[in-house]
């Protein structure tokens, strides 16, 4: 097992037994390392101690969705912008394909694709000249199945396997650009209303949550929380646009297309990042 498989087998455990507040000395064992090393190892690949992990899966995050009167437009006007789908343009810019683009199934374009370590788990991403065109979580056997994907979804395009051009997809995740520096692209195909839903989630800040029926609600369709929903569950780049930050009004989970456990897993990930100090 490497080093990477074993912060994700970590977490994992972490998540499962979150109610049971494990030890330091018991997730270590859990991944057959001393206690001492299991806690650098996880600071170096993570970004966090596992103490702060395991504080951020314990708060309730639900109820602060609840209690908080915020909407997503709330947010956007508090900071100057013109409307949602412009508030963090200036670190992630989405670009839909063009009618053009769709008429040529994608004839013409040379897509990178590549499997990538990370504390979270593999990620499979591709990308276009134009940008990333897909992310996901992948295990040792399914890669295969999001390159089909992608390849239907582009069936006149050109497909190289670089994970050396798709590396950067994936370490300005888990390593933060810095000021000034260009805002990363995303190439997407999707419905207009697809489109609006993605650009939607994009606003919603890191460590953040926002449920289905609020993100209808920013889009001037109130009654649309379902298809919303369908929207968010069709979501071509985890993590980049940020599904895993979407939970039902209740305060419940809800669904993620690599289980909720790797959902819970991320938000607890991103929430302890934040003015986060490894100790």
């Amino acid at each position: 097992m490497n080093d990477y498989a074993r912060i994700e087998k970590a977490m994992a455990y972490m998540v499962a037994h979150a109610a049971e507040q494990p030890s330091l000395a018991v997730v270590a064992a859990h991944v057959h390392l001393s206690a001492f090393h299991f806690q650098r190892l996880f600071c170096r690949y993570a970004g966090i101690s596992p103490k702060r992990f395991l504080q951020a899966l314990t708060l309730e995050r639900g109820k602060q969705l609840i209690q908080s009167s915020t909407s997503l437009l709330d947010i956007a006007h508090t900071l100057g912008l013109s409307g949602g789908s412009r508030l963090y343009d200036h670190f992630v810019q989405l670009e839909a394909v063009t009618p053009g683009e769709f008429k040529r199934q994608g004839e013409g374009v040379e897509i990178a694709y590549g499997v990538h370590e990370t504390p979270l788990g593999n990620l499979f991403a591709a990308v276009t000249p134009r940008g990333i065109c897909r992310m996901g979580f992948v295990d040792a056997t399914d890669s295969k199945a999001l390159l089909a994907r992608l390849a239907k979804e582009w069936p006149r395009s050109t497909f190289q396997h670089s994970p050396e051009t798709t590396r950067y997809a994936v370490e300005r995740l888990f390593n933060r650009a810095d000021e000034g520096a260009a805002a990363l692209s995303l190439h997407v195909a999707g419905t207009n209303f697809q489109i609006a839903v993605w650009r939607a989630l994009l606003t919603i800040p890191e460590g953040q949550l926002a449920s289905y029926s609020h993100i209808a609600q920013a889009l001037g369709t109130p009654r649309s929380s379902r298809a919303v929903g369908n929207a968010v569950g069709a979501n071509p780049i985890a993590l980049w646009i940020p599904c895993h930050r979407v939970i039902q009004q209740s305060g419940a989970l809800g669904g993620y297309r690599w289980g909720a456990a790797k959902k819970q897993m991320v938000q607890a990930w991103e929430l302890a990042q934040l003015g986060a100090t490894p100790h």
